[in-house]
């Protein structure tokens, strides 16, 4: 074959096979986009830890949604049960992202904050009396009230034999032992001991002074050697544990998980009252709340402890997140947007025993800060 030859088959083999398959493929081209097909769902990460601190109270179902949270968002939150102190300084000097405190701020950190921090009362507990009384019938409820209570802290009432205890409890007076009431309350600054010596102090007209109503308290009882102080509820429900004839105040759920017996308390109404979800919500539902996460909370642990009603547990009082408004990292400000959008549309479904989730007002008021938070 000669060269000429070859040359011309080559040509023949490309007009017959290439130039078809070229024109086919421009004309593809220019009449159908390219579309790329996945099957995987893109999901939001952020590589980020949003810490917590602060209030005991709240810790137990903090602690459940943290864990649920995870395995449906895989964003990790630590959060440190330290007290609502300690939670708010560690917010305000950065250390930690949020915290929560069973009282809100007070006016004057509302005010001086005010349009940077918004704060949220997105869980309602309550405050138990726990005792640890050898002698007290196992399924018989002790009844107290506020002015007993008072003077058990102050140390002017000594022993469980006391008459004011016994015609409270006139059904086991003979029962009650005379043993030097020890009792126990907490050593850090705690939302809690607020929330109890506002109780105090309003059930017994002012009998309580207002200077012993705080996060911390110089207790009187301590001037007779006979209290002891613990830190946390976790360190006050230790010690009533372990300490025969020990009276203390706790969050309600660490009394449940513990087994400890709770007293009834005497309410607004007159009438003895077990902490209960019931209870709790009667507490809860007369009470007006501010309707902005931006607005002063001060006011709402004074309507809500010793509340009216026949039904009303008195010693109730929600528990507080408080955030930034406006975080530095962008990925936290989302992550923390999410946490506060799950709280209030799954989290609410897992509340656990010892707790209450708050009516749907209160729910917008995450949705309401959770758009609010930027970066």
């Amino acid at each position: 074959m000669d060269r000429k030859t070859f040359v011309a088959i080559i040509i023949v083999i490309i007009v017959a096979v290439v130039l078809p398959y070229l024109f086919i493929k421009i004309m593809y081209s220019s009449t159908s986009p390219q579309t790329i097909i996945t099957t995987q769902t893109p999901q939001t990460t952020y590589n980020v830890i949003i810490q917590g601190a602060g209030s005991t109270l709240v810790y137990p179902q903090l602690n459940e949604w943290i864990q649920l949270f995870y395995s449906q968002k895989g964003i990790k939150i630590s959060y440190q049960s330290v007290g609502s102190g300690a939670g708010l300084s560690m917010f305000f000097q950065n250390v930690v992202d949020f915290a929560c405190s069973d009282p809100p701020l007070s006016r004057d950190m509302w005010l001086k904050y005010n349009g940077s921090v918004l704060q949220i009362p997105w869980l309602a507990g309550a405050v138990a009396i726990v005792y640890n009384v050898p002698g007290i019938p196992t399924n018989y409820t002790l009844k107290l009230d506020g002015s007993v209570l008072a003077d058990i802290y102050k140390g002017s009432i000594v022993y469980w034999d006391d008459p004011r205890i016994k015609s409270l409890n006139t059904d086991i007076a003979d029962k009650l032992p005379h043993k030097e009431i020890i009792p126990v309350y907490r050593t850090d600054a705690s939302g809690t001991t607020e929330i109890f010596t506002i109780f105090l102090y309003k059930s017994t007209n002012g009998s309580w002074s207002k200077d012993l109503v705080g996060k911390t308290v110089n207790w009187p009882v301590t001037s007779t050697g006979r209290g002891i102080g613990g830190k946390g509820s976790e360190g006050v429900t230790q010690i009533v544990m372990q300490t025969p004839y020990s009276i203390g105040y706790v969050e309600w759920s660490y009394a449940i998980m513990n087994n400890l017996p709770i007293a009834a308390i005497k309410n607004a109404a007159g009438a003895f009252v077990a902490p209960s979800n019931k209870s709790i919500m009667a507490s809860l539902e007369k009470a007006v709340l501010p309707q902005s996460p931006l607005s002063d909370f001060s006011e709402d642990a004074y309507q809500i402890v010793y509340a009216p009603g026949e039904d009303s547990y008195p010693i109730v009082a929600p528990t507080h997140i408080i955030l930034w408004k406006k975080y530095g990292d962008q990925s936290k400000a989302l992550a923390v947007k999410e946490f506060l959008m799950w709280v209030a549309e799954e989290g609410y479904k897992h509340v656990i025993q010892g707790y209450v989730a708050p009516p749907e007002n209160i729910r917008n008021l995450l949705i309401e800060a959770a758009n609010m938070i930027s970066s």
